[in-house]
Order: structure tokens, then C-alpha cells, then sequence
């Protein structure tokens, strides 16, 4: 049961009012008085609109559905203008640049990988923060990059024939193609030297080389003749070439070399939303006190690991000797942004003055940028932003209005807060149909502090399907990828944003790579959305994000965008493609293969969700493939089952089949958790189950198919549960 403390006309969850009073407000130059009278009027001003947009999503829904049920071909030319009346497709506005001042050049000029982690977990968010810096030789002994045949096993100690291998692959595949030497490879250089401010490659006969490009030198640890780290920069990324003789893998080198450092995971989305569960005033607590702990730099969690305890916390900046005898100093840490919640969710953390639960974006609007303030605020030491900036990510926006209120509650924060006009920067996530059609209106509501925007597949999957619900029979979740309206997406979204201005300005991102094991595919096919025009994209792991780096040193993105940015182009009509399924010609295998790999995905998800608390996790599909889940995968899954059983394909009694079975894959794949909790056979009785459930046949109402309404409530019911079990 939560406990209120009243605070003017608010009632505030006792354990954030203290966390606020106690923590967060202390060292913000900010009275707790003031804070919470200007809070309280922030809430009484801004929630009604808050609740205008949702209304107006629920209404042009049910136009939507209503034009879809009385039209029977779904190419009709009229779909088009009957969008613009219903102000659904805007008008769009005159052309424009944004002017985004104050950006770090993690975003401005810096290419490279970007990670999203749960912040409610301070090891993941710690890990992730410092995944600036990763070891090339690791991750790629590690992964299946390099083979595991004829002797290249990893084995339960270390193999020197695969790490060979590594050494092998990481000059002839890497260092000689990023930073080459004239005429000599990396793999020939048994010294490395500083002489006259360039970088020299000794071999062993005691010839000498140069670098190709001198320039790419920037600076050294140790001293010239023997450094034991040497910096060097290719297409705006960093790399380190690491010397030690008496480590175990630079005693067997020629040169000493014991590792190549990656400047990996440039910046980090700490995620207070989809891959996390956070239901309460107790979940809400916890992730604003881990973000606190990042922007005042001395977030720590000790952990067990193999017998010891391990404590973690944010690494230190990296300092270096420049070639002229000068200092160099890097960040250690990732650029951190902050995404919070969107418009639609309310929560009991607070109630407003007539006892209702306050929209959680707003809330978490004023909270995040309160406890980011620190970071502002703060000189040296573990700082995130250089620039004194808050970047903050705003998902599941419909439309320039919705922009429009985002950049209204920053300015409302900002004065609250007593921050700098624009000081919150924002980051517009392009995952729901009316943004994407009105991308540039969006663009143009925030010009003066979007650094951020990106594609996301699985969201934007499941509301094209939601929105679409009506229009027919969607096709297979595995052809969406080549779908016309998809392809048109993920191109407008970068022409819309390179057509605004963003290139040095902001980030335009491309999604996740959901396979985390599987990094040698992720090599093979993620350079193409670097060469689409994206100077970041999303990886599930610091491994992922170090090998991702590869592309950014192959693919020079500044000049992919340059050349893009000539060519623009309208890809409205394909945008509007439906992807339903003309023939429906679906075997019985074929649909059940879609039914068992949409639910196992769902159940597999959702269990962990509702009785862990768990909001990311490695879900194995129907082909035992661990595919990285959240409520952006669920949504799209479930959403294709609800409009399956919608026109017929499937009955109930098949999805309910399919449930109940593949309930019982998912407990055995579940084993060896001794905290999970079976589904199966109780089913009526499992929480999770019945959630899973209702995500399906309840899932044509559900506000733009998210899947928060119903995992928040089960999550409550099952903390409740198992709160009642303690008494």
C-alpha cells in the first residue's frame, strides 16, 4: 500500500518525496518549497493538454477504422486526402534548419554505436557508461567472429590458437586497413616508436615506417621510445594500440602488443522506459536514484563474481601525451541521454489535486532533468555532458502536437529548474505512423534542441499494424523488413532529417541489432545502415557496440550524409502502403509457425515482465535464436496476433492452443531461474499468462496497441500477490 505525504495540494509517495528532499534537491541550488509549489502548478497547467492528445489519438483512430471498414479496396487514391482532412497528414511546413547550440561532439561530428540499457539495473547501466572503451581482442574471442572449428575452440581456458587468431584478424582486418603504415603491415612492426612527433613501425630488420596518414597520431602513454599505449583517430573514432611486454598476450606478440582499445559505445540511451518495468512509486525511486548516481558520478553496485565481490563504477577520463608534448584528455564514459516515459501512461507516484494519478512523462520530465541538473552544474570528475547539456529522448510522439507539448513541458522544467533556455535537449524517436508522415513538422516544433532522431522497426511495426488494424489481414512478421512501406520508412526518415539540418547538429539513428550472439551476422549486414545515412545505431551489448565500431572505421558516415543530402526526396505514398496480405494464402503449417513464434516471443517476454520485474531480456524464437526483447517487440507481436484473429485467419480456440503450449516451452526453457514462476498447467492462476492473454484478444483496444496498460496492471497484481504470500 503506498503512502501519501501531502504537499500543498499534491500527494507524494513518501519514499520519492524523501528521495527528492533528501537527495535529489540537495546541491541543486533549488528550494524544496519552491520546487513543489512550481510542481503542483506544472501538473494543474499542463495535464489537461496532456489529456487533449491522447483524446485526439483515440478520435483519429476511429476515423481511421471507420474509413478502413466502409472502403473495400485498400488502394483507394482517396485514402490519401481523406488523411489531410482529418489533419491526420499535415501540411507541411516551409523549409527551415534547426539551430541546436551547446551539443557535444559525441553527437555534432562523432559517428559511432549507441547503446540502450535498463537504468533501473546499476550494473547494466554502469556497464554500458563504461562501454566508451572496449577490447577489440575480447570481443572478438568471445563471439563467433572468429570461427570455433579445426582447433579454434574457445574452450574453458584460454586457447592460443584462437587467440592467434584474434591477433591475426585485428592487424591484417582492422589496423591495416584503419591506421595503415606505407608499405609495412602492422603484423611486420616489431616496435613502436614516437620519433619527431610521428608515429614509427619498426620491423625487424630495423626498417622504418611511417603512418599513411601522419595526422591520425593524436597521442601516447609512456614515453617515446617504449609507449605503452598509442591514441590514434580514424573517421572521427579513436583507437588504442596497447604495449606490454610481460602480459601474457604481449609476450607472445612481435611488438608487444597486448590489446587494440575500441572507442565503442559513444553514447548510451539510459532507458526509464521500454526495458524497464517500472509500475510505482517504488520501481520510480529506484531508477531516478540510479540516474542521480550517473549524474553525479558516483553511482557503485558490488556484485559476486566467481567467489569475489566486485564493485563497479564509472570509469575515469583516459589522459594522453600529444606528439607535440601536450596533454590530451578523453572522455572515459559514454555520452549519457536519458529516455523517459511518453504521454500515454499516468502513475500513483503522485497524485494531483483531485486525487488522480499525474501523467508519468510529465513527472518524469521534471525528475530526470532535476537529479541531470547535477551534471550542469558540476565542473570535472566524471561529467557526462562538456557542454552542460541534458539530452533527453521523448518516445512514442504522434505528431507535431505532441512535439509541440514535449518542447513546452522542457521550456515549463527549465524554468522550474532555474536551467538556460534549451539546456534539455531532445531526442525524437520516429516510431509511430503520424511522426513519420509529419516528421519534418515534428523536426520544426523542436528545432532548437533536437539533437537525436532514429527508425525503430518493432514499434513503428506495431502501430502501422494498429493503425491499419481495420484495413485487412497483415502479412508475416519475417517479410515486414521488405515491405514497401518499411523500406520507405527507414529512407524518408533520414531525408527528412538531413533535410532539416541535422548533420552537425544531431544524431539520426537506425535500430537494434536483436541477436545477440550472433556477431559475425551483425558484422556482415549492420555497415548497411551506416551507408543509409546513419551516424548511429543501436547494439545489445559493450561487446556489440565494440564491434560495431568496425563499420564506423570502414564507412566514413559524414560523407555518406553529404552526398545524400543532395538528393531529396518525397516517400509519403510508399509510407502509406499498407502491409496487409492480398491473398491470404496462408497453410496450416505456416500459420501455426506464426502463431508459435509470436507467442512464445510474447510469453517469453512477459513472464519475466509481470513476475520479475524484468523489462530486457534474451528470449530464444521458435528456432532456440536468443532475439532481445521489450516492449517495443511485444508490441508488434502481439498486435499481429490480435489482427490475425480479427479478420479470421485464426480462432480462438487456436491462439488459445497455441498459448497454453507454447506456455509450457517457455517454463522448460526457464529451468534452471530459481525465481521464475510457471505458467503452466495453472494457467487461470498465472498472472503472467492471463497478461499474455489479453495483450492478444484484447489487443484491437488498446490505445495505439501499446502493451503498458496491461503489463502494468498485471506487474501490480503480481507484486501484490507475492507481497501477500510474505505476511
Amino acid at each position: 500500500m503506498t503512502e501519501y505525504i501531502k504537499v500543498g495540494n499534491l500527494q507524494v509517495a513518501s519514499n520519492l518525496y524523501r528521495f527528492i528532499n533528501e537527495q535529489a534537491l540537495p546541491g541543486s541550488h533549488l528550494s524544496g518549497t519552491q520546487f513543489w509549489s512550481d510542481f503542483e502548478e506544472l501538473i494543474d497547467d499542463l495535464y489537461p493538454e496532456n489529456r487533449s492528445l491522447l483524446n485526439k489519438r483515440e478520435k483519429l483512430q476511429s476515423q481511421v477504422d471507420e474509413w478502413h471498414e466502409s472502403h473495400a479496396s485498400k488502394e483507394d487514391h482517396s485514402y490519401k486526402e481523406f488523411l489531410k482532412e482529418i489533419g491526420y497528414l499535415e501540411e507541411e511546413v516551409e523549409d527551415f534548419a534547426v539551430t541546436t547550440s551547446h551539443v557535444d561532439e559525441e553527437i555534432t561530428s562523432q559517428a559511432g554505436p549507441q547503446l540502450v540499457v535498463p537504468v533501473d539495473n546499476a550494473r547494466y547501466a554502469l556497464n554500458a557508461a563504461n562501454a566508451r572503451w572496449g577490447s577489440l581482442y575480447d570481443a572478438l574471442y568471445g563471439t563467433n567472429v572468429i570461427s570455433g572449428e579445426n582447433g579454434l575452440e574457445k574452450g574453458s581456458s584460454y586457447n592460443p590458437l584462437r587467440g592467434s587468431e584474434v591477433v591475426e584478424y585485428s592487424k591484417k582486418n582492422f589496423l591495416d586497413q584503419a591506421v595503415p603504415f606505407q608499405g609495412v603491415s602492422h603484423r611486420e612492426v616489431c616496435t613502436y616508436l614516437i620519433e619527431s612527433g610521428e608515429l614509427i613501425g619498426r620491423k625487424a630488420n630495423g626498417e622504418k615506417a611511417t603512418l599513411e596518414e601522419p595526422s591520425q597520431l593524436i597521442g601516447y602513454q609512456g614515453n617515446r621510445e617504449e609507449p605503452t599505449a598509442i591514441l590514434l583517430k580514424n573517421n572521427g573514432l579513436h583507437l588504442e594500440i596497447q604495449i606490454d611486454r610481460n602480459h601474457p598476450i604481449g609476450q607472445s606478440d612481435d611488438a608487444g602488443v597486448k590489446d587494440v582499445l575500441m572507442e565503442s559505445a559513444t553514447t548510451t540511451i539510459m532507458d526509464c522506459e521500454d526495458s524497464v518495468a517500472a509500475v510505482d512509486a517504488e520501481d520510480k525511486e529506484l531508477v531516478y536514484h540510479n540516474l542521480l548516481g550517473l549524474m553525479k558520478g558516483d553511482l557503485s553496485e558490488s556484485f559476486s563474481k566467481n567467489g569475489k565481490t566486485v564493485t563497479r563504477t564509472l570509469r575515469e577520463d583516459r589522459s594522453y601525451t600529444t606528439p607535440s608534448g601536450g596533454t590530451k584528455t578523453l572522455h572515459g564514459r559514454s555520452l549519457m541521454f536519458i529516455r523517459n516515459v511518453g504521454h500515454l501512461m499516468t502513475t500513483n507516484a503522485i497524485l494531483d489535486s483531485n486525487g488522480h494519478e499525474i501523467p508519468e512523462g510529465i513527472m518524469d520530465g521534471v525528475i530526470t532533468s532535476l537529479v541531470a541538473k547535477h551534471d550542469v552544474l558540476r565542473k570535472g570528475g566524471r561529467q557526462n555532458s562538456a557542454k552542460g547539456s541534458i539530452y533527453i529522448v521523448k518516445p512514442k510522439m504522434h505528431g507535431s502536437e505532441e512535439a509541440a507539448f514535449a518542447n513546452k513541458l522542457f521550456n515549463r522544467v527549465e524554468d522550474m529548474l532555474g536551467l538556460e533556455r534549451h539546456t534539455i535537449k531532445i531526442g525524437v524517436m520516429d516510431e509511430e505512423r503520424r511522426t513519420t508522415l509529419n516528421l519534418k513538422n515534428c523536426i520544426n516544433e523542436v528545432k532548437e534542441r533536437i539533437v537525436f532522431i532514429n527508425t525503430g522497426f518493432l514499434d513503428r511495426t506495431g502501430d502501422e499494424i494498429h493503425t491499419s488494424m481495420k484495413a485487412g489481414a497483415m502479412i508475416r512478421k519475417t517479410e515486414m523488413k521488405n515491405s514497401i512501406w518499411l523500406q520507405a520508412y527507414e529512407k524518408s526518415n533520414v531525408t527528412v532529417g538531413l533535410g532539416t539540418g541535422l548533420q552537425g547538429h544531431a544524431q539520426i539513428g537506425k535500430g537494434m541489432w536483436s541477436m545477440p550472439d550472433r556477431m559475425k551476422e551483425m558484422l556482415d549486414q549492420k555497415g548497411s545502415q551506416l551507408l543509409a545515412g546513419a551516424n548511429t545505431a543501436w547494439v545489445p551489448s559493450p561487446t556489440a557496440a565494440t564491434l560495431h565500431a568496425l563499420h564506423y572505421h570502414t564507412i566514413n558516415v559524414n560523407e555518406v550524409q553529404k552526398e545524400m543530402a543532395n538528393d531529396p526526396q518525397d516517400f509519403t505514398d510508399q509510407v502509406l502502403h499498407i502491409p496487409t496480405s492480398p491473398d491470404q494464402q496462408w497453410n496450416e503449417e505456416e500459420i501455426k509457425q506464426e502463431l508459435d513464434n509470436n507467442a512464445q516471443g510474447i510469453l517469453g517476454y512477459v513472464v519475466r515482465w509481470v513476475e520479475q520485474g524484468i523489462g530486457c531480456s534474451k528470449v530464444p524464437d521458435i528456432n532456440d535464436v536468443g532475439l532481445m526483447e521489450d516492449r517495443a517487440t511485444l508490441r508488434i507481436s502481439s498486435q499481429h496476433m490480435a489482427n490475425w484473429l480479427h479478420h479470421g485467419i485464426v480462432t480462438n480456440e487456436q491462439v488459445e492452443e497455441t498459448l497454453e503450449r507454447m506456455a509450457i516451452v517457455v517454463d522448460q526453457q526457464n529451468e534452471g531461474d530459481p525465481h521464475y514462476v510457471k505458467m503452466a498447467p495453472n494457467y487461470n492462476e498465472s498472472v503472467a499468462f492471463q497478461a499474455a492473454r489479453s495483450l492478444i484478444f484484447d489487443g484491437v483496444n488498446q490505445p495505439s496497441g501499446y502493451t503498458e496498460p496491461i503489463l502494468h496492471r498485471a506487474r501490480i497484481q503480481a507484486k501484490a500477490k507475492k507481497f501477500s504470500r510474505t505476511m
